[in-house]
């Protein structure tokens, strides 16, 4: 990986607070169901791309006494995973800005390595696995979780949604990315040489009022807001109109009394050979 190729890296989302909110909300109950059964007391936990840490301090309670180390290339998100680690008390915790292509450990470093929702937004997700195979132990494994946003259906059907949906696409694609990268984690495990994989299936189903009102309303900010509308605008993809009209539907969907959407995550678990 040239550091020209690690540098083109775009993360799609962006870090304003209709992206961070929402993602603080994630749980290492739920977003790392599909590895927890493996984790052990006394591991060292490498989770690289850890966005606010509300994934991270959960996965330091399953490795207790061990460790996690936390990564991610964006400083701002940092401090935010830093305040959040002290807000849980969790001193077991360390977080360093770093990328994934070189990542600043020795070799056989750590007993798991977690991604979550990271391979999506990468030119070169293959070499990504290959370097968090560097730092891993023999025998220890990888566990990455992605979505597929080409298995995202809604209802009611709303063309401003799914004109949502084509220009995210399109967004990730110049970006050099894959926004259905779910279904290739089996074969980015494979090529990155992991052995021994396993792939499960999980999805997002969102039916509550609640829920439902959440899911719609933050979309609705953050195709105004977040860095998706304003690459949307760069490349020519869309025009503010576009993205007016998207917010809009996003937040009328949310109120249709019959709302409803749903969308698949496929998780991979690798073994490093030795």
């Amino acid at each position: 990986m040239s550091d020209t190729a690690a540098d083109s890296n775009v993360y799609i989302h962006g870090h304003d607070d209709s992206v961070v909110q929402q993602h603080a909300r994630r749980t290492a109950e739920e977003a790392a169901a599909f590895l927890l059964p493996r984790l052990q007391a006394g591991m060292r936990l490498l989770d690289v791309g850890c966005g606010p840490g509300t994934i991270t301090t959960g996965l330091a309670r399953y490795v207790a006494p061990g460790g996690v180390v936390a990564i991610d290339p964006a400083g701002g998100i940092l401090r935010e995973a830093r305040a959040h680690a002290r807000r849980e008390q969790r001193d077991d915790v360390e977080l360093s800005r770093a990328s994934v292509y070189a990542l600043p450990f020795a070799d056989a470093s750590f007993d798991v390595a977690y991604a979550h929702q990271v391979l999506q937004h990468l030119t070169a997700p293959v070499d990504a696995l290959s370097e968090m195979q560097r730092v891993l132990k023999p025998g220890a494994c990888v566990a990455v979780r992605d979505a597929d946003y080409g298995t995202m259906v809604a209802w009611p059907k709303d063309p401003r949604i799914e004109r949502f949906l084509q220009i995210y696409h399109q967004v990730a694609e110049r970006n050099g990315a894959d926004a259905d990268a779910g279904r290739r984690i089996p074969s980015w495990l494979s090529a990155a040489g992991f052995s021994e994989i396993a792939i499960t299936t999980s999805t997002w189903t969102f039916t509550e009022r609640d829920a439902i009102l959440n899911w719609g309303d933050s979309w609705s900010e953050r195709i105004l807001r977040s860095t998706v509308g304003e690459q949307a605008l760069r490349h020519g993809l869309a025009s503010q109109e576009d993205l007016d009209t998207i917010a809009r539907g996003w937040r009328e969907w949310a109120r249709e009394p019959d709302a409803f959407f749903t969308f698949v995550h496929v998780e991979g678990i690798g073994q490093r050979p030795g």
